[in-house]
């Protein structure tokens, strides 16, 4: 059977809150045994590689820039694309679902990409956009995520 995989979007810098948000979203998702994808860079995205990777989880990032060395200590599996944003896409494409804890444009982009996809998006504070679905935590999140696409 093949491995469900959540994407964790956000911001590039987080604070001490949104980190813990997302790092409890990245515990979560590895203990309920999915891969989880990210941007592979800090803020958000590290957070959620973290918690992740400390439950012993698979994490993914798929890097904007051409060269490893610049994913977060908590990648296992860092993917150089050289695409910068462009890799938003790939984010979007590989995830079965998505929550977005906070964020800016990047975020934005990578919400709209996964509704265009028909993806489900869970969003944590974040854009208030029609076709997200609201969460109140973690928890709530990664239930609600979990619920869709099972």
């Amino acid at each position: 059977m093949t491995k469900k995989i959540i994407a964790v979007i956000g911001a590039g810098i987080a604070d001490k809150t949104t980190f813990k948000i997302a790092e409890d979203a990245g515990r979560l998702i590895a203990k309920k045994g999915a891969l989880l994808i990210c941007g592979g860079l800090g803020g958000v995205m590290e957070g959620a590689s973290k918690g992740a990777h400390m439950e012993g989880g698979i994490t993914i990032g798929i890097l904007p820039h051409n060269h490893v060395k610049d994913a977060n200590p908590f990648i296992d599996i860092p993917i150089a694309t050289g695409l910068g944003e462009g890799r938003n896409v790939v984010i979007a494409r590989s995830a079965d679902a998505i929550i977005a804890i906070g964020g800016e444009y990047g975020t934005l982009s990578e919400i709209a990409f996964g509704l265009k996809m028909k993806k489900p998006v869970i969003g944590i504070d974040t854009w208030d956009i029609k076709g997200i679905i609201k969460a109140e935590s973690a928890e709530d999140a990664v239930k609600k995520a979990f619920e869709i696409i099972s």
